[in-house]
């Protein structure tokens, strides 16, 4: 009778344990992608930052940089932000390993509703993403947060309280500030922008910044970003025209 129960508990364990695919699926890269939708931003420009990641997620180039990761998978969220207390996940997290799935990822944006508010917290759009973060489904190599704007933090925490926090957990916080050369509420950001993205916003290993000198050049800025972070290759500061 005990042999017949060893027998038993051993074929047991070589029954290997069934686990929900998502459980043993990872990705490159777990990518918040942190949009501001303040009002500085009219409506052209919005549809311009849009267009500018639906173009750069589905874009061949940036699926094969995807695909060549060592387990060629990026996992990705897409979220907008205005004032301290407006952030909102457009697009939950989606695992983009073929340029299927990429198109498909770029289809669901362009139909999903827009919402413009007052203010800019870019503090709040860290920490809505830093949450997204710990909800990721997925076993990620490296944690990103893109920070994509046209204004310096005006409303909640100092952006640089937020940043830290994001640091202190192991992500890294890339930004691709837009220069706008409209001043936001009448009044020019106290300091360029790209100085401020780069003393209060970007941090992290291999962090880095690409600035869009304005909203014609985003979608180029995006593609040339995604493609670094994806890679994860650290670069200086570049500026697109």
């Amino acid at each position: 009778m005990r042999r017949r129960t060893l027998l038993a508990a051993a074929g047991a364990a070589a029954v290997p344990i069934s686990r929900p695919a998502r459980a043993e699926e990872g990705v490159d890269v777990a990518l918040v992608l942190a949009v501001d939708v303040s009002r500085s931003i009219d409506e052209d420009e919005a549809r311009l930052q849009r267009e500018g990641y639906r173009n750069a997620v589905a874009d061949p180039v940036v699926v094969a940089s995807i695909r060549g990761g060592l387990i060629g998978a990026l996992g990705i969220a897409y979220i907008e932000w205005a004032g301290i207390e407006y952030q909102r996940t457009v697009i939950p997290w989606r695992r983009i390993t073929t340029l299927a799935e990429a198109q498909a990822w770029a289809a669901e944006l362009a139909e999903a509703p827009r919402t413009s508010l007052s203010w800019t917290s870019i503090s709040g759009g860290i920490r809505h993403s830093r949450q997204l973060l710990t909800e990721c489904p997925w076993e990620a190599t490296r944690k990103v947060i893109d920070v994509s704007g046209d204004g310096v933090n005006n409303s909640g925490p100092p952006a640089d309280q937020e940043r830290d926090l994001a640091l202190g957990e192991g992500i890294t916080i890339n930004g691709l500030p837009i220069v706008n050369d409209r001043p936001t509420f009448g009044r020019m950001p106290p300091v360029p922008l790209d100085d401020y993205y780069r003393e209060n916003v970007i941090g992290g290993d291999g962090h880095f910044m690409i600035v869009a000198e304005d909203f014609e050049s985003f979608g180029v800025a995006v593609k040339r970003k995604l493609i670094r972070e994806i890679a994860g290759l650290p670069t200086d500061a570049l500026r697109i025209g």
